[in-house]
């Protein structure tokens, strides 16, 4: 895929690199000659221009791209540039940055954002799933389907511990897409059993969430 960053910085060209290795082309943008740091990402495409203007997204031919990563450290250039991408270039994909969480209410659909990341949101969501045994822990919201990303870890004592993962009744909407067992990644099989300790993730509908949360904790 072709990806284009906006914002160059840490978080940016970190990016960039791990997207380099997964095979991707990626383009890097910024308007700050300090942030063209070309020898910490070679492989990466450069321009040193204004993420938030037509003329500067015009010569990245941003209508080429699959995926738009909004991830300077401003959330006003990070909206625009996804409202730009989204409407003026169609890109499929477009990622945003959330950098205070007071603004994350704004990074939807009416914003061109598909994904929203906000660093606060998903470092308290980690340390959460660290924690929780037993517990729903929403880990990433999908803004364009209103799907989440949630996890749950399997309790010793959970009731659906060696059910097979076809035979148990998921609300609708849900779908168990991973499940973490002995830091192997595996995908389900309908007859897999649960076991205790395992760390299954789901993408669920929000309006759903609890009821997967009271089936999952259930002594019924």
């Amino acid at each position: 895929m072709r990806i284009a960053i906006a914002g160059a910085g840490a978080v940016g060209r970190s990016i960039a690199g791990e997207l380099l290795e997964n095979g991707h082309e990626v383009l890097l943008i910024d308007n700050s000659p300090k942030a063209i740091k070309v020898d910490s990402v070679p492989r990466a495409e450069w321009l040193l221009a204004d993420a938030c203007e037509i003329s500067s997204l015009d010569d990245a031919a941003l209508q080429r791209c699959q995926v738009v990563i909004a991830a300077t450290g401003d959330d006003k250039a990070n909206l625009v540039v996804a409202l730009l991408a989204k409407t003026e270039y169609g890109v499929p994909r477009v990622v945003a940055r959330v950098n205070h969480p007071g603004n994350e209410w704004l990074y939807n659909e009416s914003w061109g954002v598909d994904v929203a990341v906000s660093t606060p949101r998903l470092l308290s969501a980690l340390v959460e799933e660290a924690v929780s045994v037993g517990d729903l822990v929403r880990l990433m919201t999908f803004g364009q389907s209103e799907a989440s990303l949630v996890e749950l870890t399997m309790p010793d004592d959970a009731p659906l511990v060696g059910q097979r993962v076809g035979g148990i009744d998921w609300p609708a909407d849900t779908s168990l897409v991973a499940i973490l067992r002995e830091g192997r990644v595996l995908v389900p099989h309908p007859d897999d059993p649960l076991q205790a300790g395992d760390e299954l993730f789901f993408v669920t509908s929000e309006d759903v969430e609890d009821e997967l949360g009271r089936l999952l904790r259930s002594s019924d």
